[in-house]
């Protein structure tokens, strides 16, 4: 159980995703569920009726990438924690407690605490320093073409990788509880995401996450309470009913094995904490809010709701141990203790349809999927931004580039990437993809994260030092991933793999430092000494936000 588990939650931590069909793939097809798929056109009505009206609003580049700098903080941090609190996240948690007990928490706590910290160090300066993307802060005293093209490749690395898992999980997640074919849903959620980015732009995109997280916290709260009422509404008779019913006994409030290997949850705590850190469609965020000080708001929101969401859920693990544990309706055959019907992940879509019959079961299903679409929308307008505002307008017209010019390119980019993201999530449906979450996060902490983070804090990083350091990071980690079980003897079909772990992060990340640092420091060209004096105007407004960008009217 473990080693399914563990990808789903490591995809659930960073906020966003599906683990892929390593987690769901034993799962059979589930019979049609009208009721979900009723719910989810409601959604999606919903969400194209503030995709039009959003259109009509998106005029600029800036209204495109970043709704014109004007989400304020609050909205921007429930639109945070919608990334946060994912479909994995609402399934991936609760199984993990319905599994293991304590450990389960453990892991919610040890996966939610590291990151607040890190956006805390990056949220204010992020604002003022960037306008569109990351690329903007990274290229903000170095050599303006090579960075901006490593960081826009960098991003749409990550891009790629996460649309695959998602489109993966997607198609998983719908053939699981609403019945329909894979492809279909996978190409549901391709045309939608297209929709949405290509004409409501950031816009959109954040008012679908507003509305999916408040759709999943109010879910996931109307259940707790629905759930508690079966218990008295005591904590205290919730864990007794449960050691009572499940196989471990008294072992579920206790730790276990989950972090027997203390290397390889150091590791995947590393490419979680520092790959959130450098998710680009995550740093996008901070570009919409029009100050340093809504900024810093956006992350103390944020942390709030997904505090809340991760307590409500790891309780709605508990209780399904002792309601779903029990109940024969809920495991194939009957055979309580056996396989649970559509996999392990389930429990609380089982425990929704004990507590709240089929129709709560059916709300429950259409807002799960309905996180999918509010992710890929996310991360599909981060690599179109990348395409069209870094390669294209910086790169390739020198800055030249009008804004009508880019916002042709930018949808151009939407389209291209919806198109790619379909025919990569329905080419790997039989392939177990569970690697790419740990590639997807050991890429952004060894590639994206180092260069950001050097160039906001450190004086001497220079050109050499970033794009040698990023290339180190970005190759280790993909080469540490290749190494590994799960592709080297998993995916290779080789007998033992060269490298012992599987998560990259411990290893890349360090490497990605030592070799920026290093040529760095070494770096004696008169364009180094330049970039290492340009630091203190950078500073102050990092500081101040003098120069930055400011908000648009709409």
């Amino acid at each position: 159980m473990f080693a399914r588990l563990t990808p789903l939650l490591f995809a659930a931590a960073a906020s966003l995703a599906w683990a892929g069909p390593g987690a769901v793939e034993e799962a059979q097809k589930q019979p049609l569920n009208l009721t979900a798929i009723g719910m989810f056109f409601v959604f999606v009505l919903g969400t194209l009726g503030i995709t039009y009206w959003a259109a009509r609003r998106t005029k600029s580049t800036s209204d495109f990438y970043t709704a014109g700098g004007g989400i304020s903080g609050f909205q921007n941090g429930l639109a945070i924690a919608g990334d946060y609190m994912s479909a994995a996240t609402l399934l991936g948690l609760s199984s993990m407690v319905f599994a293991k007990g304590l450990d389960g928490f453990i892991f919610a706590v040890g996966f939610f605490v590291g990151w607040p910290v890190i956006l805390f160090m990056m949220a204010e300066r992020l604002r003022n320093l960037g306008r569109f993307t990351f690329a903007d802060i990274a290229s903000y005293r170095l050599d303006q073409g090579k960075i901006r093209t490593f960081a826009a490749m960098g991003s749409l690395t990550v891009v790629c990788f996460y649309l695959i898992v998602q489109m993966v999980g997607a198609g998983q997640l719908i053939k699981l509880l609403f019945g329909l074919d894979y492809a279909t849903a996978v190409i549901v959620v391709g045309v939608l995401m297209v929709v949405y980015v290509t004409f409501g732009g950031m816009i959109a995109t954040t008012w679908v996450q507003i509305i999916k997280a408040c759709l999943l916290l109010a879910g996931g709260i109307v259940l707790l309470i629905m759930t508690m009422s079966q218990f008295g509404f005591s904590l205290e008779t919730m864990a007794a009913k449960a050691v009572a019913t499940h196989k471990d006994g008294m072992k579920i409030v206790g730790p276990g094995s989950l972090l027997a290997d203390p290397v390889s949850a150091v590791s995947m705590s590393l490419g979680l904490v520092f790959g959130t850190a450098g998710l680009p469609h995550i740093l996008m965020r901070f570009f919409t809010v029009p100050n340093a000080v809504e900024a810093r708001k956006s992350v103390f929101v944020a942390s709030g709701f997904i505090g809340l969401f991760f307590l409500v859920v790891c309780t709605l693990g508990l209780a399904a141990i002792s309601i779903v544990g029990s109940d024969p309706q809920f495991f194939e055959g009957g055979k309580v203790g056996g396989k649970l019907i559509g996999g392990g992940n389930m429990p609380v879509m089982h425990l929704a349809n004990a507590v709240g019959g089929n129709l709560y079961l059916g709300f429950m299903s259409a807002v799960a999927f309905a996180t999918i679409l509010a992710v890929v929308s996310g991360l599909a307008l981060a690599g179109a931004s990348a395409i069209a505002h870094d390669i294209y307008a910086r790169v390739m017209r020198g800055g030249k580039a009008t804004e009508a010019e880019e916002m042709r390119v930018s949808r151009w980019a939407s389209l291209g990437l919806g198109v790619v993201a379909v025919v990569l999530g329905i080419a790997f449906e039989k392939q177990n993809v569970a690697f790419l979450v740990g590639l997807t996060f050991g890429i952004a902490a060894s590639t994206n994260f180092p260069i950001l983070i050097l160039s906001m804090y450190w004086k001497g990083l220079t050109t050499r030092g970033a794009l040698i350091g990023g290339i180190v990071g970005l190759v280790s980690a993909v080469t540490f991933v290749v190494l590994s079980k799960a592709v080297w003897v998993v995916v290779l079909n080789n007998p033992a793999p060269i490298f012992p772990y599987e998560q990259p992060a411990l290893f890349s990340m360090p490497l990605a430092f030592f070799f920026t640092w290093l040529f760095s420091v070494t770096d004696k060209s008169a364009r180094a000494k330049n970039e290492i004096d340009a630091f203190d105007d950078q500073y102050v407004r990092s500081q101040t936000g003098i120069g930055a960008a400011a908000a648009s009217n709409h």
